[in-house]
């Protein structure tokens, strides 16, 4: 029975920590952003900065060239 007094005073740190640590979380903004780590996953670095560039210079070449797209006959 003299254990309830030592486990109860454990317990009792133990949820002030975790309350701790929940309202840091909360101050610190990690529950801001829920989704973009979800979703971060299906796209490559490598193949979205390989996409951006393609468009630049696809966007590039339409700028400067003053000349109407070849169509196909």
């Amino acid at each position: 029975m003299t254990i309830i007094y030592v486990l109860i005073p454990i317990a009792m740190v133990f949820v002030l920590i975790a309350v701790g640590v929940f309202f840091w979380a909360v101050k610190s903004e990690q529950f801001d952003d829920l989704d973009r780590q979800s979703v971060s996953i299906l796209f490559d670095d490598d193949n979205q900065q390989q996409a951006k560039q393609l468009s630049h210079s696809d966007n590039v070449k339409h700028k400067d060239s003053d000349e109407k797209p070849e169509t196909p006959l």
